[in-house]
């Protein structure tokens, strides 16, 4: 034992000795080997994760249309006290406001302004402005006080229009045919214009398509209440008015949620988020539909409902406010049916905003054949057929129902 342990000590000893021996030649690598990795640590920057990087992404176009937004939707609220009566007649039989022209303008001159290589798809046309030149001078009033009532928003935004005729110019600059290259805007200066006369829902919409596909939607809503948690009543649609605590801008980028915000005449308000709320029965359900017979078959929808077990009434309102209200949990189903016998093309305007806005709070929307809506193929949803927004855990058993409802 005291043999072999003698022995093990002479071994440690002369690897000992033979490391020392190698240490002046080992001693200038093992410096050169501790500045590189020092360098190396020392300009070392963690990889941003893609998520975040993702959260920048649109940031400035969300930025300018909220403004645009909420300055237009402004614009129509003094419209409505002012000159709610000054209508015309378009070749579809609709009724358009001067606060469609003015809200136009207002919105293709910020985008415009920032984004100059854009297309844009529009509802209105400078024709009715341009034959009509006491229409066109209550218009371009209208767009003179929008810039001045708020200068510091109008300078943040930019695109300042300079005359009545540089206004139709920008009007008409929302002519782009659509189609699924390259940037395009789809704005609806006020879409339910009837909501908009009454009194009622309405909504200025904005959205931005690239090759085909909805990145950015705002809407503004100044008739629903500014609270997420209030719910949808019956009466919201033929009784609203912008009193204290209504107007909410709506707003979606894909990829980052969707969030709601306090509509004011001034800078932003901070935004909040919004999710479609848990729907664990289905007959417990409150669903939105048109107010006008003639824009979705409320009789299809009735008989819906029932076979879904929903016993309580449909809420009725015009306009895209229908998504804004789903998609913070006020509502939970929308249904737009198509008529039967007629062959109606929804526009790409009426939905790009509201469809993102409701995916991004956690729902689902699609046509009555359960197929996504089609930004891609121009000014018009050509390939689809009406419209169901719901919750995704409960979205395939709406349209089971629809569909049995619509194949009957």
């Amino acid at each position: 034992m005291l043999r072999s342990r003698f022995t093990l000590s002479i071994f440690l000893l002369s690897t000992v000795i033979l490391a020392l021996s190698f240490l002046p030649a080992l001693l200038p690598r093992l410096r050169l080997l501790s500045a590189h990795i020092s360098r190396h640590v020392s300009t070392y920057t963690p990889a941003v994760p893609q998520l975040n990087m993702a959260t920048n992404e649109y940031s400035k176009e969300l930025n300018i249309a909220l403004l645009a937004v909420q300055r237009a939707t402004l614009l129509t609220k003094s419209v409505f006290h002012s000159h709610a009566k000054g209508t015309l007649s378009k070749s579809d039989a609709s009724p358009v406001t001067i606060g469609d022209f003015g809200a136009q303008a207002l919105i293709i001159a910020a985008l415009q302004h920032h984004f100059p290589d854009d297309e844009i798809v529009a509802e209105e046309e400078a024709k009715d402005l341009r034959e009509d030149s006491q229409l066109r001078e209550t218009v371009w009033d209208l767009v003179q006080n929008a810039s001045l009532s708020d200068k510091a928003a109008m300078e943040q935004l930019g695109g300042t229009i300079t005359s009545a005729e540089k206004m139709l110019d920008i009007i008409d600059k929302g002519n782009s045919k659509g189609g699924n290259k390259g940037r395009i805007w789809a704005i609806d200066p006020i879409d339910g214009t009837k909501g908009f006369l009454r009194g009622g829902q309405y909504a200025v919409c904005l959205g931005l398509m690239v090759d085909g596909d909805v990145k950015v939607g705002v809407l503004g809503c100044p008739n629903l209440p500014v609270s997420d948690s209030e719910p949808l009543t019956e009466n919201i649609g033929a009784d609203a008015t912008d009193a204290e605590g209504k107007g909410v801008l709506f707003s979606a980028v894909l990829g980052q949620g969707a969030q709601s915000r306090p509509l004011t005449s001034g800078a932003l308000a901070q935004p909040s988020s919004i999710n479609m709320k848990p729907l664990s029965n289905i007959s417990e359900a409150t669903f939105c539909e048109s107010v006008e017979a003639g824009h979705s078959s409320q009789g299809d929808a009735a008989d819906i409902a029932r076979k879904l077990g929903i016993t309580k009434n449909s809420v009725r309102m015009d306009s895209q406010a229908k998504y804004g209200s789903i998609a913070r949990g006020a509502g939970d189903l929308y249904l737009r049916l198509p008529l039967r016998g007629k062959n109606y093309v929804e526009k790409i305007w009426d939905h790009a905003a509201g469809d993102l806005i409701v995916r991004e709070a956690g729902g689902q929307v699609t046509d009555v054949n359960g197929k996504r809506l089609d930004f891609s193929l121009g000014r018009t949803l050509q390939n689809n057929k009406g419209v169901i927004a719901a919750p995704k855990d409960v979205h395939s058993r709406v349209i089971e129902v629809v569909q049995s409802v619509l194949n009957a």
